[in-house]
């Protein structure tokens, strides 16, 4: 049995709000509108900093979009947070983070959902970490070149698979399992070096869903020194259950399976309800409507994080667990993988 990590006392005076004020707080992963000629809702990544949220990594694609889709959408975005330095910080170093804190500004930086973001060329890993992409999984749901997804008949890590491994090493890039299949994530955290981290995946024991991983791949990813990031989609939570007693449930069943010290916030908000009910429609292939993928699938807000962590509070937590599970654990991570862009 893990040892607990829940406390019988915890001092009145320590407030949920006081707790987030006083940490550094990352969301690992976030979802605003893929279209590169419309930033009607970039105005909204004010909504992180306004919930008590310092740092926000951004998805710039997914799946089946290819490299010129992955170019223009984080141009996009770079060129919209640049013009706005008196809000933003783009990231490039943890010091950037440390900044944008202190500064009263949100840190960004950028994700990628699957290595169709590569097509056949490991080299281009280089250029998205340089553009600000600080994490990459390698399989969206269904197979590619690299690896097996979640919802197909896992391949495992492929040669391309592991050359792409050794560039995202190379260059300071974390390898994320999220969306991969149980064979590919062995594969993956049994040949990268470094930590390996699940940026948005929940407790298969919690919720059954192909989506969500074993207990055996949590403890594989703490052997790492990796975090699991627990998101809040409702059909990974629960029958499209967005609570917040929800979400610390599956967060606090992977606190004690692993540690305070491998649990983080990967809340995958996605802004646009109405790009999601499209996209369901349409990508049947990448959503199965039987496995939950439907319209109104709901997500945990930016605005219930205060809520979590008092959820949190209640079920004993102390402050340096909780900043660690706040921010402390992505920003270890990213201090030893992390290297000075070129």
């Amino acid at each position: 049995m893990p040892t607990p990590h829940r406390f019988k006392f915890y001092s009145a005076v320590k407030t949920a709000r006081k707790i987030i004020d006083s940490c550094l707080v990352w969301d690992n992963h976030g979802c605003l509108p893929l279209r590169p000629q419309d930033d009607s809702f970039l105005p909204q990544l004010s909504r992180y900093r306004a919930a008590g949220i310092d740092h926000i990594s951004l998805n710039i694609g997914f799946g089946d979009d290819g490299i010129e889709k992955h170019i223009r959408m984080i141009a996009a975005f770079r060129q919209w947070i640049a013009q706005r330095a008196d809000q933003y910080v783009l990231v490039r170093s943890v010091q950037d983070i440390e900044q944008a804190r202190a500064t009263g500004r949100l840190a960004v930086s950028f994700d990628i959902e699957g290595a169709n973001a590569v097509g056949d060329q490991a080299s281009l890993v280089q250029l998205y970490f340089d553009l600000g992409v600080r994490w990459m999984l390698l399989a969206y749901n269904r197979n590619n070149l690299a690896a097996g997804g979640c919802l197909d008949e896992d391949i495992g890590l492929t040669d391309f698979g592991r050359r792409l491994i050794d560039e995202m090493n190379r260059v300071g890039m974390v390898v994320c399992c999220s969306h991969g299949g149980d064979r590919t994530a062995r594969d993956v955290m049994a040949y990268a070096q470094g930590p390996v981290i699940f940026s948005h995946s929940n407790p298969n024991s919690v919720r059954k869903h192909p989506r969500n991983i074993s207990d055996e791949l949590m403890r594989q990813c703490a052997k790492t020194g990796g975090v699991v990031g627990i998101n809040g989609v409702g059909p990974f939570l629960g029958d499209n259950d967005v609570r917040s007693d929800t979400f610390v449930r599956h967060l606090d069943y992977a606190v004690q399976l692993i540690g305070p010290e491998h649990v983080a916030l990967g809340l995958d908000f996605v802004f646009d309800q109405a790009e999601v009910d499209a996209g369901m429609a349409e990508m049947k292939h990448i959503f199965p409507p039987e496995l939950g993928f439907s319209n109104g699938m709901n997500f945990v807000k930016p605005e219930q994080l205060e809520e979590i962590v008092e959820g949190l509070i209640r079920l004993g937590y102390l402050e340096h667990d909780l900043q660690a599970i706040l921010g402390g654990n992505l920003m270890r991570v990213a201090k030893q993988v992390w290297k000075t862009p070129s």
